[in-house]
Parts: C-alpha cells; structure tokens; sequence
C-alpha cells in the first residue's frame, strides 16, 4: 500500500483535488482526509441536504475549511439534484480543473462529482467503492455502481467489497482495499470519558442502560405505516428503559405529516446531535435501533450492538456480530430484546471484536493514492461517458 509522502503539499498544488460532497455522512467521513490533504483540498459542497443543524455545524466540530456552496440543489427531486450539481460543477472545472476528484459513498453529489469527472476527463476516486445491497428499489444503489464504473481508484473498505467489484469486471489495477475512513473518524471524535459521563448525568441516563435511535430514510419515513411500527416498538421498549431519539427535521416533518406526534410520548426526544455527542450516547447505549447506513459501520468501532431497521443492506460484514437486519413491525422488539438480554456479556464480547472496516489508517492510504495519481497526470483512467456522444 503506498504511503503518504511526507512533502504532500508540494506534491499536489494547493486547491488541486475537489472533494466533492453534498451530506453530513459525507462530512465525518471525508474529514479526516480534507485535513491530510490541508490547502491541495477543494471542498465543494453541493447542498443535497444542506441544513445549519444537520451539516453547518459539523464544519468547525470536524475541523473543516469552509467549501464552495452550489445552489439549486437542496430540496429538488433526485433527477434535479443530480443535474443542477452536475452543471455547476462542469462550470467549475472547466474554469478551475483539479488534479483529481474525490467522492465518497452512494449519494447524489457523489454521483454528480463522478459525472462531472468524467466529462472533463479528470482522474476520479472513489472512496468507499464496491459497496452492494442488490436492490435496485434502493436509489443510492444505482450511484454507487454507476460510479464504481466511471471511477480511476476504487478504495474498497474490506476484501469482500474487492471481491464484488472484481465479479462485475473491474480490472485489479483499479482497486485498493484501503478500509473506511470511519474508523478514524470515530476514534478521534470520540469524547473523553469524563466529558460523556456529564452528557449523560445532564439526560438523566445511565450508562448501559438506555436504547438510542435514530431514523430518516425515505423507504421508512415517507410509508406512514412504517413509520409508526417503527414509533409503535421504539414506544414499547420505552417501556422497559429509556430510548433517546434525536430527531432527524425530516423525519419530524413526516411524523407530523401523518399525525403520529402522540407516537413520540414516551420517548426521549432531542435535537438532530453533534457528532461527538451521538458518539457519546453510541458509546453507552445498551442498544442502538437505526436505519442508517453509516452507524452499521460506526458501531463496530464503539462495540456496541445494533438493529438496522431496512428492507436490505450494503454492509453485510456488520450483521456476522454485531447487527441484526429486519423489517419495521414486531421484529425489531423481538431482536431488541435479544440483544439487550445478553447484558454485560454480550457488550464485552462485541467490545472485543476488531471493526471489519479497516484498522484506522484509511484516510493516509487514500491520501498516498490521491499523490500518486496526480503525480502521474497521464496515466491511463476510464473515459466511457466523455467518448459516448
């Protein structure tokens, strides 16, 4: 694996690679990278789901340089947010071309900044490549094959992601298992523990003892009878302890939409978090029942068990200990409550357990392979859209 030169800077000019990104998922992951990268990152944030709370406050939390906005994108159906981004960012390349162009995940900004990419004929990266969930009802599993396709580097985050990549034909040459960037991003962000027993004593919970949940994907959000099975179990284990629920605005503005609000009594309902506070209350929650791509990978880190609540996911290395999959109904009391009957044994076994992500080094690895690449502006990367008219 090649390692990061210690003269990056002269290495790659600065504003020279555009990282690309549109959601605070994206934020946390990319943070760590944007910092290696120091004045050669670009940061272009395409407001996919632009929101002071949810994004604007994670750029001074994570350390990050204040990005170039586009317009237009927020709030517009799928097909618009993909072709306002796409158009503005060709602008800005052609004006301004980088050396390299970074995405990360599944989203529409990443697909927009591999599009953009590849009309300019510039070298893209791909960070968290190979990712599969085999639905095709699943949006962002549309993305993230289309830009594994159009992708130069593919940083897959375990060998299985590699091995997915390599059955769809792409060539080895193209593919690094580099791990997940989130492993270093959790152990950073982290607080102290002095610091997470205060947050703690100031909710009125204790530590080991409490269910934390969070919710916000369209596939449970926006089906009002999902929604309130998910609400309806959240409720019944509210029963038994206390579940603390930050809550997504979205989420919030389809719970009052189908006049489930008096499904929300009972919880402990907060504010969307920070991301050192939800690693905190991740840190010490007895269980954590979420629909959310990133904290299947975010609790192997923490060594904390999980209920993902979808029809299908991208991150089966999860599920073989540490996550259960199921669907909104009955099922997820049913798992919540065999996860929580394993008590301390069952958290000192997961605390023991390596993350299948990757050992923590991630983001140095992508970083050498993003010197490498624009040491070497000539080498040969995939031009299939730019040639197709």
């Amino acid at each position: 694996m090649n390692a990061l030169p210690a003269d990056l800077p002269a290495v790659l000019p600065a504003r020279s690679v555009a990282v690309v990104l549109g959601t605070r998922p994206e934020l946390v992951k990319l943070a760590e990278l944007v910092r290696l990268l120091g004045p050669a990152a670009r940061l272009i944030h395409t407001g996919q789901h632009y929101d002071e709370e949810l994004s604007g406050s994670f750029l001074d939390e994570l350390g990050l340089p204040e990005p170039e906005y586009l317009t237009g994108v927020g709030g517009q159906p799928r097909a618009v947010q993909v072709a306002a981004a796409l158009a503005a960012l060709d602008e800005r390349f052609a004006a301004e071309p980088p050396l390299a162009v970074v995405v990360q995940g599944d989203t529409n900004a990443a697909l927009s900044g591999a599009l953009a990419a590849n009309a300019r004929d510039l070298p893209l990266v791909h960070v968290e490549a190979g990712l599969r969930s085999h639905d095709r009802d699943m949006p962002e599993e549309h993305n993230r094959v289309l830009i594994d396709r159009l992708a130069d580097v593919l940083c897959a985050a375990t060998p299985d992601n590699r091995e997915l990549l390599r059955a769809e034909g792409v060539p080895d040459a193209r593919i690094e298992v580099t791990g997940n960037p989130v492993v270093e991003v959790v152990r950073d962000h982290l607080p102290p523990a002095a610091e997470r027993a205060r947050l703690l004593a100031t909710l009125g919970l204790a530590p080991d003892a409490y269910v934390l949940a969070t919710t916000h994907r369209p596939e449970n959000t926006d089906d009002p009878a999902a929604l309130a099975a998910i609400l309806d179990e959240l409720a019944g284990l509210a029963r038994e302890l206390p579940v603390v629920l930050p809550l997504h605005p979205r989420t919030r503005a389809r719970i009052e939409a189908a006049g489930l609000l008096p499904r929300l009594d009972g919880l402990t309902v907060l504010p969307p978090a920070g991301y050192g506070t939800f690693l905190a209350l991740a840190r010490h929650a007895a269980l954590i029942v979420s629909d959310s791509g990133g904290i299947q990978e975010e609790t192997t880190v923490l060594g904390r068990p999980l209920v993902v609540v979808r029809r299908s996911t991208e991150r089966p290395e999860s599920l073989a200990d540490f996550a259960d999959l199921v669907a909104p109904g009955p099922e997820i009391g049913r798992a919540a409550r065999r996860r929580i009957a394993e008590g301390a044994r069952g958290l000192r076994r997961l605390a023991t357990l390596p993350s299948p992500y990757g050992d923590g080094t991630a983001s140095r690895r992508i970083a050498g392979l993003i010197a490498d690449l624009a040491a070497a502006p000539t080498a040969a990367h995939s031009p299939a859209l730019a040639t197709a008219a």
